[in-house]
């Protein structure tokens, strides 16, 4: 980026403002008056042709800034711009650098006040100049000068969004970003705002000007020009939810809080402005359905060496700081919170800790749990105490009874009166604040957070382990077999992080050490049996709405560190689902994998952890270890008969690993789907499985891309006489019409192959092939999917052909493919014929037209076989469905499934006139073998 890049840009705000006649002007003028000043000369023919873009870039090339702008000044006098020059000046001298300076001392305080540690505030005490140049680049504009932008920061809590926000804002005042792109940046927090009677927004801006007389309609005469910052989104309930007529366009209008963020953020009012929105990953979804965003930014927080420089600021002492980075960076998982800057003070000061008393650094280090209770521990013990007092034991045991009701609740922020009713008084209240657990929050004097959401998790898990819910005094807490199921649940509530991993990590025999030495008393022993139970109960019902995520499981046996109860647990459950998208799930599903023995269907994914480009440096050996722990279940769990693996990427090593299980002969696998997976290393190997394994007889290499050699060594293999592969999926693997040559072999050689589905490559040239191989009497294919195959109406003839001549295909999906009415036409007369055998015929999305239905209610009437046809997504409106209810009606026509699939299908009950609908009542009422459906599962067995 240029170093002037935003002075030029400041200049051309001014020059848009001038029309096509007056901006022809200006250069005249720009010609007379460096002549009259005795200036260095622009020439003329550069001047003539230049954009507005272009002119604001000569102008401060050849004059330098200052230069310029008077220049441009000067011009919009003589050009009698009187509105232009008052803009000029205002922001060059006035209420610009006046907000700015109040900003500067505003964000400086405010910063500082939220620095938790000196060394927070040194660490990251100012803007990085290449965070400057990535910010700028966000707001940079992409196609014309004006164009409003809305950037999203997301990320979890304590990565850095409001860091980063409060520097962003800092930097703008002292003119290092935005430099001439936004006169005003405004600073909006929800969780502070959300409290606040109906404003307006024009009262906002005022909040934050420095005296009570905010020149409002100044700031808003140029909406370009302005940037909202909006933090801490997610805090606002239900934000963009309402209804396009609820939301405002004026400024002075007073509406709630939600409703004017709402409209800025749906551009209703000041629709020119930008916008930089910060949320926690749960909000994202939200935003991109109400929003148009520009860009989304997600901090990275601390890397690697950050994190070094952090341990050595923090210890001071580099040996005890190699020391404790050293231990942490054994663990996946220690060490990947110290990407949180929050989370590593927490940890370095629990290892400080814990130095201090000569202690095991790597007990410490055991676990999460481990490192939260020290923390925790430490905090409630008086310096130089062996133990705590009954006080602070009283105000700990408050504290959990408070969040605790904070995390059922999806509470963040407390009262003076949530802080009484769970036990904590007015006198705690300054000895909790000097741990730092309990924070203040904003500018109210009664508001309070904790340091941070985990260490609230730490604190609600921990109540369950010194009390039971019955006796907590709000309603809302549940008990433990309640926060386990909602735990594990893919939907689990949004803020529930690390809850269900400390309740099973204070299980640990390490832990209840620390509970019976702290408080002296604990429910370990009733909380395990309930862990138990839960996990027996998710065994005996499986999960039929794959609403369970195993990983949440895994991490939480993972955290007890107890293998012989991990052991016991993993093998109450009979199906794993999880994703893998780091070395921590890595580690932590391998953990509880190789203890188990009695799952029978296993799907996983593997993002981000073993990669091609990564074959130079060699996976490390631990990752190898961990990966074939978790391949280990294909030949340990003798029960284990489906596997799934997707979205997937295999380095050589870990798929040579991944394929000697497969092939090893305790593996009994009978479906196996590849799916989304790409790998490195021969892929021979992989259809070489199929010689192992006897009673494989689903395959899936959906989304899996496979070369020619792949497809003939895949058919070579399946044609293998101990082979017994009755299903095959080749979805959208890249498939091509050469291919066909070597599928119509397998079809014509393979005797046990009934099912095959092939949709989504681009096969029209190569389907005469196939065609005529499924004209042999002996084939036995039963299914057979061909939809988004890019076939042609021609591609008819070869069908049409190949229905009379087989008699096994039963089912034959033809959707997405462009056959229009002539196609039709051509198929109907071999549906007509009586040896034609199909009793299932998909034609969803096929530009059929009222013409085709014609012939289509004749081969209904004719075809004794047909009994399911599905015809959505085709234009055949009213006078379409009229012809086929005549055929329904018809003594000789057998149809027992007439299905409109997909949404927003013409073929859909609602969709036709009141004298279709009741056709359709009536036929369906008339004839009780009939079901007419828009559900495409009543209707179709495809499977992808």
């Amino acid at each position: 980026m240029a170093a002037s890049f935003f002075s030029d840009f400041g200049l051309m705000w001014y020059l848009e403002e001038l029309k096509k006649e007056e901006f022809r002007k200006f250069k005249e003028y720009l010609k007379q008056m460096t002549l009259h000043l005795e200036l260095k000369q622009i020439p003329w023919t550069e001047v003539k042709k230049a954009s507005r873009e272009e002119l604001a870039n000569l102008l401060i090339k050849h004059y330098e800034e200052q230069q310029a702008w008077n220049i441009t000044l000067r011009i919009f006098q003589k050009m009698d711009r009187k509105d232009l020059c008052m803009k000029v000046m205002r922001e060059r001298t006035g209420y610009t650098q006046t907000y700015q300076a109040h900003a500067k001392r505003k964000f400086s305080h405010l910063w500082a006040s939220k620095s938790v540690t000196e060394i927070h505030l040194y660490f990251q005490e100012e803007v990085k100049q290449e965070e400057c140049e990535h910010l700028d680049h966000l707001f940079a504009p992409k196609e014309t000068g004006k164009q409003p932008r809305t950037v999203i920061i997301q990320g979890p809590q304590g990565i850095g969004k409001t860091t980063l926000l409060m520097k962003l804002l800092m930097a703008w005042s002292d003119n290092r970003i935005f430099r001439d792109r936004f006169l005003y940046t405004f600073y909006f927090c929800c969780r502070e705002l959300r409290e606040l009677p109906a404003t307006s927004l024009a009262d906002l801006i005022s909040r934050e000007w420095p005296d009570p007389a905010a020149p409002v309609t100044e700031i808003v005469s140029q909406p370009e020009r302005l940037l909202f910052v909006i933090d801490s989104f997610e805090e606002l309930k239900d934000g963009l939810n309402e209804p396009d007529s609820a939301l405002c366009d004026d400024v002075t209008e007073k509406r709630p809080v939600q409703v004017l963020l709402s409209s800025l953020l749906r551009k209703k009012v000041l629709p020119e402005a930008s916008l930089l929105v910060a949320v926690q990953p749960v909000c994202p979804k939200e935003l991109r359905d109400r929003v148009a965003i520009s860009e989304i930014y997600e901090p990275r927080g601390f890397n690697e060496s950050d994190r070094l420089v952090y341990f050595c600021c923090f210890f001071k002492d580099p040996k005890r700081a190699m020391e404790a980075f050293s231990v942490v960076r054994e663990s996946e998982q220690l060490f990947s919170i110290c990407q949180i800057p929050l989370l590593c003070w927490i940890l370095c000061t629990s290892l400080k800790q814990e130095m201090q008393k000569g202690k095991d650094l790597t007990l410490t280090c055991q676990s999460t749990t481990s490192v939260y209770s020290c923390f925790i521990f430490n905090l409630f013990t008086p310096e130089g105490a062996e133990g705590p007092t009954p006080q602070s034991q009283r105000q700990l045991k408050a504290l959990c009874s408070l969040a605790a009701e904070g995390m059922w609740t999806d509470t963040f922020e407390f009262r003076e009166d949530d802080l009484r009713r769970n036990g904590v008084v007015d006198t705690d209240i300054p000895a909790l604040l000097g741990t730092k657990v309990l924070l203040k929050y904003g500018e109210r004097e009664s508001s309070y957070v904790f340091l941070h959401a985990c260490i609230q998790e730490f604190c609600a898990a921990l109540f369950y382990l010194l009390r039971s819910h019955l006796d907590h005094p709000h309603p809302a807490v549940r008990s433990v077999q309640e926060l386990l199921v909602a735990n594990f649940e893919k939907t689990r509530r949004a803020r529930w992080i690390f809850l269900g991993c400390f309740l099973t990590g204070l299980l640990n025999r390490q832990e209840q050490q620390k509970l019976d030495a702290f408080f002296g008393f604990q429910l370990s022993q009733e909380i395990k049996q309930q862990l138990h139970q839960c996990l027996k109960s998710l065994g005996e019902h499986g999960d039929p709405l794959g609403q369970v995520d195993s990983l949440a499981i895994f991490y939480c046996l993972f955290e007890m560190q107890d293998p012989a109860f991990v052991k016991q647990a993993v093998n109450l459950l009979q199906k794993a689902d999880f994703h893998i998208i780091d070395n921590a799930d890595l580690v932590v599903s391998a953990y509880c994998l190789k203890y188990c023995s009695s799952l029978r269907k296993l799907s996983f994914s593997v993002q981000n952890v073993f990669k091609k480009e990564d074959e130079h440096s060699s996976t490390s050996d631990y990752s190898l270890v961990c990966w074939h722990h978790i391949c280990s279940v294909l030949t340990t769990s003798g029960h284990l008969t489906e596997l799934q693996v997707q979205d997937s990427t295999l380095s050589e090593s870990t798929f040579v690993t991944w394929c000697n299980q497969l092939r090893h002969p305790s593996c009994r696998l009978q479906r196996l789907g590849i799916n989304n997976v790409s790998f490195s290393g021969p892929s021979g190997q992989l259809f070489e499985v199929l010689f192992y394994q006897p009673d494989l007889k689903y395959l899936s290499f959906t989304l899996t891309k496979l070369s020619r050699d792949d497809v003939r060594s895949l058919c070579d293999a399946l044609n293998y006489p101990a082979g017994n592969v009755k299903e095959l999926a080749l979805v959208d693997c890249f498939l091509s019409p050469i291919d066909c040559e070597v599928l119509a072999c397998l079809l014509t050689n393979n005797k046990k192959l009934t099912y095959l589905n092939v949709s989504c490559n681009d096969l029209d040239a190569g389907l005469p092939l196939l065609c005529e191989a499924l004209c042999n009497p002996d084939t036995v294919l039963v299914y057979l999917m061909l939809a988004y195959c890019h076939l042609s109406e021609q591609c008819c003839e070869y069908i049409s052909e190949m229905l009379l001549h087989n008699k096994s295909v039963r089912y034959l999906d033809l959707g997405a493919n462009v056959l229009k009415d002539e196609g039709l036409k051509t198929l109907c007369e071999a549906l007509k014929r009586p040896d034609c055998r199909l009793d299932s015929l998909c034609l969803v999305k096929c530009f059929i037209t009222v013409a085709g239905c014609e012939d289509l209610a004749s081969a209904l009437i004719s075809n004794q076989n047909l009994k399911i046809l599905q015809i959505g997504c085709n234009e055949i409106g009213d006078v379409g469905v009229k012809l086929l209810c005549g055929a329904l009606t018809h003594p000789n026509c057998r149809l027992e499934v007439l299905g409109w699939v997909l949404p927003n299908s013409w073929l859909r009950k609602t969709d036709f006139d009141e004298e279709t609908q009741a056709l359709l009542m009536a036929e369906e009422e008339r004839n009780p073998n009939l079901t007419i459906t828009d559900d495409c599962d009543t209707v179709t067995r495809v499977e992808i």
